[in-house]
């Protein structure tokens, strides 16, 4: 039997938005860890993200960085960016592009760093900047950090560097995987169009 989205566009967005939503909380969601891919130039980088809000009304996603990443340095260059998400039991696949926004230090971040627990707080924490060269293999933390020999107060030092990155969803493209027939839909936002694809 079909799942109601084999062929209805619109229980196809309901069904990637659910999964887009469960994965903010569920740590288990293929979703919680797409692939993030930003480009400028000759400079094409991706990376896996943990997605932290999915906000439907407002076609937005967002995810956690350092301010000091290379990632942020590729966004405020060029602001386009994709989002790669698949989960192999569902078999499907949706692939978000996106206009990214750059926030810290800002009521976005105020709001999502209160959220943020301690031991996920010693990530912003570090001296150097994430990717910065090393002599010897590390964590970029000093001891006391990765023991979590540290306060909440402590933590605090590290807001200055903790950064919200929103996207606003431009256009999305679903894949689903079927031995009967695949079905791919595109959902283009900026133009307010739906259609079907060829897989």
């Amino acid at each position: 039997m079909q799942p109601a989205y084999y062929d209805n566009l619109g229980e196809i967005q309901k069904k990637y938005w659910s999964m887009l939503d469960d994965a903010v909380t569920n740590r288990g969601s293929p979703f919680r860890i797409p692939v993030f891919m930003c480009a400028h130039q000759d400079e094409i980088d991706g990376r896996i993200v943990v997605l932290r809000k999915s906000d439907r009304t407002n076609n937005l996603l967002q995810f956690h960085t350092d301010l000091r990443s290379s990632k942020v340095d590729i966004l405020k260059k060029n602001n386009k960016a994709s989002l790669l998400f698949y989960d192999k039991e569902e078999k499907i696949q949706l692939r978000v592009k996106a206009i990214c926004e750059i926030n810290n230090q800002n009521s976005i971040t105020e709001e999502s760093w209160k959220k943020t627990q301690h031991i996920s707080r010693r990530c912003y924490l570090t001296d150097s900047a994430p990717g910065t060269i090393s002599n010897n293999p590390t964590s970029g933390m000093i001891s006391q950090l990765e023991n979590f020999d540290y306060t909440m107060k402590q933590s605090e030092d590290g807001y200055k560097n903790f950064t919200v990155i929103k996207c606003k969803i431009k256009s999305v493209e679903w894949l689903y995987l079927a031995a009967k027939g695949h079905r791919r839909a595109k959902f283009d936002f900026e133009n307010n169009k739906e259609m079907w694809l060829v897989p």
